[in-house]
């Protein structure tokens, strides 16, 4: 555990050098990774999302690849496409973007339903099925979406079956005052993400999502986890169950062999978020869940 502490430190100490003010959303970033989930940031342009992005693939030494989701994007754009090749004879696979480790989505909801479907499979799967055949994808493989707000022109709502592959959902925000005159008079981001360390490669980050599993559950944990469960279902309409796995990831970046009820109560609101049927005042319709169900 104290060499994973370690590793894991490094990884964040890196990222709030070129993310300023927003260890709470680089903590979760780095706790979806852990939970072989996907991570979706939704916020309004020029906050950082693709920033995070390049910083978490350079700091992890993963193979990286950028997406621009437009209203003409086919998913043939995304997921490659076979070309013919005259000496040969033979048709010839053109592998697209989404054969990478992380895969950066970006502005997922300015593209059709359809161009968003390509998606699908690749989350939920790792692989990719086309013209009859099945390509394993790279592991690990991260997708981080960014959305624009929904009210901006040109965007499309993501559908519930897109939404559900996002193990959470995160708003990076603006960063605090003493943070955004810090961002002001510093170098620019780009720089910075450019000069950034290898602190972990891929074969460790995949030891400690393996690892993640291993962090232990008490039987009176999973009684809270279920009663919380038991309550969405009851009072906000929840989709899919709580993510246990989440919670187990946000344990062993804080260093912890078992999960406590502050782990859930920390991962809680980017897990839910997304997947409740009430939109509208989410983070107060937490809140008083979280009053409403005893802690063990």
């Amino acid at each position: 555990m104290s060499t994973a502490k370690t590793q894991i430190d490094a990884v964040l100490s890196q990222l709030n050098r070129v993310i300023l003010d927003k260890d709470v959303q680089i903590r979760l970033c780095l706790a979806c990774l852990l939970a072989r989930g996907h991570l979706l940031i939704e916020d309004i342009p020029g906050v950082g999302k693709t920033t995070l992005a390049h910083a978490l693939a350079k700091t992890l030494g993963l193979s990286a690849s950028r997406v621009q989701f437009t209203s003409d994007l086919l998913p043939a754009d995304v997921l490659g496409v076979s070309i013919y090749d005259r000496e040969s004879g033979k048709f010839r696979f053109q592998q697209g973007p989404i054969f990478a480790q992380l895969v950066l989505a970006d502005e997922i909801n300015r593209a059709s339903p359809k161009a968003q479907s390509a998606l699908l499979e690749a989350m939920e799967e790792h692989q990719v099925t086309l013209d009859g055949r099945t390509m394993a994808l790279p592991e690990p493989f991260f997708v981080i979406a960014t959305q624009n707000p929904q009210d901006q022109v040109g965007t499309f709502q993501l559908p519930e079956s897109q939404l559900d592959r996002f193990l959470m959902r995160v708003n990076l925000g603006y960063p605090a005052p003493a943070a955004e005159r810090e961002l002001l008079r510093g170098v620019d981001r780009r720089e910075l993400v450019a000069g950034l360390a290898t602190v972990m490669d891929a074969a460790q980050l995949l030891t400690l999502q393996d690892s993640v599993i291993e962090v232990h559950v008490a039987p009176a944990l999973l009684d809270y986890v279920q009663a919380l469960v038991a309550y969405t279902r009851s009072q906000l309409g929840l989709r899919h169950g709580l993510s246990l796995r989440a919670a187990r990831a946000w344990a062993l970046i804080d260093g912890r062999g078992s999960v406590l009820p502050e782990h859930v109560q920390a991962v809680l609101p980017a897990v839910v978020g997304h997947r409740v049927l009430q939109r509208d005042g989410t983070s107060a319709t937490i809140v008083r869940m979280l009053e409403a169900v005893p802690v063990p």
